[in-house]
């Protein structure tokens, strides 16, 4: 039996936003909390093979040390994160309480930005966040 972390509808419209903004060159979309992950969706033409289990572990423990780290400097408040790969690019947005890993083919800091903010978009609607 399979379980689901959050609900068909909000689900759904994760997965809209994030092919409406990423187009052709989304590759994945994983939402996660502290205690759980669900992939959403992998493009078809990927494997279904990677250790997301100890993958969301490291950035979430990431994410907490960054944050910290850099809280009350002159940078400002923590937006996402871009992670560079060879075959591709990692986007982390998170808040306190859950967020998505969102991963695409080519994308400019411009993408990313509009990701982000449809992303976040999402993430507020489905707590009344207004962040």
């Amino acid at each position: 039996m399979v379980t689901s972390i959050v609900d068909e509808d909000f689900a759904d419209k994760l997965v809209t936003t994030a092919r409406t903004a990423a187009g052709d060159s989304l590759r994945s979309l994983t939402y996660f909390t502290r205690s759980n992950f669900e992939q959403l969706y992998l493009r078809e033409d990927l494997e279904r093979d990677a250790d997301l289990d100890s993958f969301i572990g490291h950035e979430w423990r990431g994410f907490k040390n960054t944050t910290d780290a850099y809280r009350g400097t002159e940078l400002g408040e923590y937006k996402y994160t871009i992670r560079v790969f060879e075959n591709g690019f990692l986007l982390r947005v998170t808040s306190d309480r859950d967020g998505v890993f969102m991963t695409t083919d080519g994308a400019t800091i411009r993408d990313f930005n509009s990701y982000q903010k449809a992303i976040t978009e999402v993430l507020n609607e489905k707590t009344g966040r207004d962040d």
